[in-house]
């Protein structure tokens, strides 16, 4: 029996064990506010500093809203299941869902690139740097990266649409996958599987490539710089990226490894959680600690916060 359009799938999530559900909605409700709070508090103490209105920070803003954006995509809907009992999500509820964790997936690989690029300019040509990034280029490359993410969501979702589905329409995860949906369907998925690798090795693979571009020239350019303080600034300025796209790359490539090497839907829901949920909740721990006025911003942004209460 084939289904098209008017039908249900399933979330199974990460456990069917009862006497684990309170422990997983506590666990993923606190990772969310968490992550909500820490993206917060980085938008509001660079609004709020003059001194941090550069065209790093403006990124840095842009990454936040996408990690609260990412983020609200994937995990709301997992504590509502348990809140209510019912696993299901509707054919439009899923696809949209798959739709908007596209496009902040896209938009961070392009984010992070984007960074990438001002550490570039910022040490390898510091005398042409205001000039170069500008804010119209700035958010020039925000909306560019908008509309290619959406753009390639989009496609997706366009994809999924021409498939056919049977009748069992259980998800092994906590949100609606690309994959684990094109998995589920009756017709031929040889296309869609092609076109995703496709869509990987550009959307993934091309920011990844232009990240290790800048570094390679990021790194020559430090070395030539004679003394010891000096190396130790410029590096100190790439460390919270640095950071922050190991993390991400590391943890989406972990995601890639685990569900070539092992067919167990407990563990890929679980590898899931690695990608999609501790990134987002740790970037601002990351570039708030590793960045001294950023630490001390948001310090600020919290005692006129309390003085407020």
């Amino acid at each position: 029996m084939e289904i098209r359009n008017q039908t249900e799938f399933l979330l199974l999530g990460l456990t069917e064990d009862p006497t684990l559900q309170p422990l997983i909605f506590s666990l993923f409700l606190s990772m969310y506010l968490v992550t909500i709070l820490g993206n917060l508090l980085i938008i509001l103490a660079i609004s709020s500093d003059p001194h941090l209105h550069t065209p790093m920070n403006f990124f840095l803003c842009s990454l936040s809203l996408n990690d609260i954006c990412f983020i609200t995509s994937t995990i709301p809907k997992m504590p509502l299941n348990i809140q209510t009992q019912d696993q299901s999500i509707t054919y439009t509820g899923c696809l949209s869902q798959v739709c908007f964790v596209i496009i902040f997936a896209v938009l961070e690989n392009f984010l992070l690139a984007v960074m990438a690029y001002d550490r570039y300019v910022a040490i390898c040509h510091p005398l042409s740097y205001t000039s170069i990034m500008n804010l119209c280029l700035c958010v020039l490359m925000l909306l560019t990266s908008l509309s290619i993410s959406t753009i390639d969501a989009l496609f997706d979702t366009l994809m999924i649409l021409r498939l056919s589905f049977c009748t069992a329409l259980e998800i092994p995860n906590f949100f609606c996958e690309l994959p684990q949906i094109i998995k589920l369907a009756c017709s031929d998925t040889l296309i869609d599987n092609i076109l995703i690798y496709v869509e990987t090795c550009i959307f993934a693979g091309l920011p990844l490539s232009g990240i290790i571009f800048s570094y390679i020239h990021i790194v020559s350019s430090i070395l030539r710089i004679p003394s010891s303080e000096g190396k130790h600034k410029a590096f100190s300025t790439c460390g919270s990226h640095l950071s922050v796209v190991s993390l991400f790359y590391g943890t989406a490539f972990g995601v890639y490894i685990n569900s070539a090497v092992t067919d167990s839907p407990g563990k890929t829901a679980v590898a899931s959680v690695m990608y999609t949920v501790v990134p987002p909740m740790l970037n601002p721990f990351i570039y708030s600690l590793r960045n001294r006025d950023m630490k001390e911003a948001v310090r600020k942004l919290i005692s006129r916060i309390a003085s407020l209460l």
